[in-house]
């Protein structure tokens, strides 16, 4: 139930302020201070921070549209092509 708990916490979260935790949770687990429970929690918390990463970027992407114009002048979108 903690994990679903979690999950709903992090779902919350912005882009920006999962990125930062994440990138703490990254530092701390760099440094090698933690305990061996703590440093696991602190993967799986990072693991699930990633993923709501990935899908808040994946959410901006589908929202970027290219603006191109059509044969006779008019302005279209089009779905942006940034697949790298």
């Amino acid at each position: 139930m903690a994990d679903k708990n979690e999950d709903a916490a992090i779902a919350k979260l912005s882009f920006e302020e999962a990125l930062a935790e994440l990138e703490e949770i990254v530092g701390a687990l760099e440094d090698g201070d933690s305990d061996l429970d703590k440093a696991i929690n602190a993967y799986e918390r990072g693991t699930r921070l990633k993923k709501h990463c990935e899908a808040k970027l994946k959410e901006a992407k589908a929202r970027i549209d290219k603006i191109s114009v059509d044969p006779e002048g008019n302005p279209t979108t089009e779905p942006a092509d940034i697949d790298q």
